[in-house]
């Protein structure tokens, strides 16, 4: 009797939360999408303030001339245009739907070479070795954190 009572219970929550479910990956989905689309109005409308705010990147490449950049909430790639020739990108966002709209907006972008696409949160960079990259970008990042109270280990 136990059991079955159990079994029913868990069959009934699951009903009453599929729709929350299933509106998680709907979300999901179409997000990257829409900010794929929003992206191209977004960088009309901040050009110049973009254009400002990644002026000084090429100073931190290393002495052979060589950029490593990463940046944290990549999303569909709304800095790539703004980020110095020849810099290789390492991107990360732990929405792995982006992944189609990234590579979109990498081949609108061949000054750029491309080391990877992580799906990671913000939060949690352990696949990124310590001092591997010359340059951190975190713009448009807050989606990109899923625990806000999660610290790093090494801090």
């Amino acid at each position: 009797m136990t059991s079955w009572l159990l079994k029913t219970c868990r069959l009934l929550c699951l009903c009453v939360t599929l729709p929350l479910r299933l509106l998680d990956v709907a979300i999901k989905r179409l997000f990257p999408r829409l900010m794929y689309n929003r992206t191209f109005r977004y960088n009309d409308l901040m050009h110049s303030e973009k254009r400002q705010l990644f002026r000084n990147v090429n100073t931190f490449a290393n002495s052979d001339g060589t950029l490593r950049l990463l940046e944290i909430g990549c999303g569909s790639g709304a800095n790539f245009q703004f980020y110095p020739y020849g810099c290789t990108v390492l991107c990360a966002d732990p929405n792995l739907h982006f992944d189609t709209y990234l590579r979109r907006s990498m081949d609108a972008n061949k000054h750029l070479t491309y080391e990877a696409f992580l799906g990671l949160p913000a939060e949690d960079m352990r696949e990124v070795e310590d001092a591997s990259v010359d340059v951190v970008v975190c713009t448009l990042v807050l989606c990109s954190v899923q625990d806000v109270t999660a610290r790093a280990e090494n801090s």
